[in-house]
């Protein structure tokens, strides 16, 4: 998979993919991330990339000119099953769509700043919207990095278990149960003993049972 990221600040993620399951996928050869500064398409003498939006108002909005001329270059050398603008007025991020877009092989996430983009770009280049919560972030960086995230551990070997993603919360549309480890005894508190018993078929019970007592406790929109 191939990820491009277009950023007005792309030193924000460059640490961030440089460590845990992202760093070792890109040292796999199983994705490569491409980080692109915008100011880098810009005309302008300072490399500027915003200016006042039409109207007035506060703010200012991403340009039109250099997001147009970095993604027809980007667009020039691949096909890309999805071209992504981070928005809190976009569709909410979840595991299914999480999910779905692991099984691309090229996806390009535009990072939203300042006031967002020019409303041309949208109508003409972008194919999805997401956002990952209804809140405002100064920008799309870190929601740029959180679906990247979510999408790279799905994908095969990524992880050293793979079934691991796959009994992780919202998989089945459920919260994951609790989960222990060692010593059995600490505190006073111990581990359920349905856990210790080696009896595979009545742990599978417990635990989807648990799943479906924290979801209905925490989460019980989940459930509807």
């Amino acid at each position: 998979m191939r990820i491009d990221i277009i950023s007005v600040v792309p030193a924000l993620m460059q640490s961030f993919f440089e460590h845990s399951i992202c760093k070792r996928a890109s040292q796999a050869g199983l994705v490569s991330i491409h980080l692109h500064d915008l100011h880098d398409y810009s005309s302008k003498k300072f490399r500027q990339v915003d200016d006042y939006p039409f109207g007035g108002g506060a703010g200012m909005v991403i340009a039109v000119e250099p997001l147009s001329t970095c993604l027809d270059l980007l667009l020039a050398e691949r096909t890309y099953e999805d071209i992504i603008f981070l928005t809190p007025d976009g569709q909410t991020f979840q595991q299914g769509l999480a999910n779905q877009l692991s099984l691309s092989e090229n996806l390009l996430f535009i990072c939203g700043h300042y006031k967002g983009i020019d409303e041309r770009i949208r109508e003409k280049y972008v194919t999805r919207e997401i956002s990952i919560g209804d809140y405002v972030l100064s920008g799309g960086e870190i929601a740029a990095a959180v679906c990247a995230d979510a999408i790279i551990r799905l994908i095969p070997g990524a992880i050293g278990d793979e079934s691991s993603a796959l009994t992780d919360s919202f998989q089945d549309g459920l919260l994951a149960p609790p989960v222990y480890t060692r010593p059995a005894s600490f505190q006073g508190m111990d581990v359920p003993e349905v856990l210790l018993s080696g009896h595979e078929k009545k742990i599978e019970a417990w635990r989807h049972e648990q799943s479906v007592k924290r979801t209905q406790e925490r989460r019980p929109d989940l459930l509807q």
